[in-house]
């Protein structure tokens, strides 16, 4: 809490108490802090680093069509990364909680997940809403077209490409293609310099219309529109829970520390049992 002195024990027993069990609609903000414990690489700051490429310069639309294959190149890198790690304790606990409030009356209490991430690791969660997108998910430059997609790889001509140290040059054709109109697929995800898509924006609205509680998980609150994801709910009396390596907001209750070793606790869903496969 604001009285930062309290015990993280305390401030867990006070956050039950009197504002958890009493909540009516529940929302968790989730950032890369939540997946830090899978081992997944943010690509922002010092180190991020692709190549010899700042990972932030690939990731735009004038990048993509600039060069398509180093496009694709960077982010078939990303995904076969990504299906190396698994879901955490944290994802665990936000799984658990979920499947806790569901079983319980929905009409007391209601949870949803907004997350920033691109990982798929919150895959598991029924209400869920990928703000940013996810890296598997394609989007079709001619046609639109939308589609979930696991393989590995997406395209046959990027396979190894992960490991070189220097630009394939593949062809349009040998890229990944639309199954209904072949044309070039990019990344569902939103790009530097791109604006969220505004079905995305329209969920998120109404869950923060509800939100008389929001758990801000794993991440600094520096980039909007969901830095502001807080002051809104603050501003029409909801609460503020903070779980993060660091502080960040100014929250009426802060849980410092690892996500995977705090947020379990104080979702009160760590009953010892492993109910899906954690790192």
């Amino acid at each position: 809490m604001r009285n930062f002195f309290l015990s993280l024990e305390f401030t867990t027993v006070l956050f039950v108490i009197l504002v958890l069990n009493a909540s009516k609609h529940i929302v968790a903000l989730c950032g890369a802090g939540l997946s830090a414990e899978s081992g997944v690489p943010t690509f922002r700051g010092e180190g991020g680093f692709w190549r010899t490429f700042q990972a932030t310069e690939l990731a735009t639309p004038k990048a993509f069509e600039k060069n398509p294959s180093r496009v694709w190149e960077f982010y078939h890198y990303r995904r076969e990364l990504v299906l190396t790690k698994k879901p955490n304790r944290a994802h665990k606990a936000l799984v658990d909680f979920e499947k806790k409030v569901l079983s319980a009356n929905p009409k007391t209490q209601t949870f949803a997940v907004i997350t920033q991430n691109v990982d798929g690791l919150s895959s598991n969660i029924k209400n869920l809403i990928e703000m940013h997108g996810s890296l598997f998910k394609t989007r079709c430059t001619k046609c639109g077209d939308r589609t979930e997609n696991y393989d590995s790889p997406i395209a046959l001509a990027l396979k190894g490409t992960e490991n070189s140290q220097f630009d394939i040059n593949l062809p349009i054709e040998k890229l990944p293609s639309c199954s209904k109109c072949k044309g070039l697929l990019r990344p569902d995800v939103v790009w530097f310099g791109e604006c969220l898509d505004n079905d995305i924006l329209m969920k998120i609205d109404v869950e923060l219309e509800r939100c008389d509680l929001l758990l801000v998980i794993g991440t600094s609150g520096l980039v909007y529109p969901a830095a502001a994801y807080a002051s809104i709910v603050s501003a029409r009396g909801g609460k503020i829970a903070v779980f993060n390596i660091e502080k960040t907001y100014d929250a009426d209750f802060e849980f410092i520390g690892s996500c995977g070793e705090i947020l379990g606790n104080a979702l009160m869903v760590n009953d010892g049992e492993d109910k899906h496969e954690v790192v």
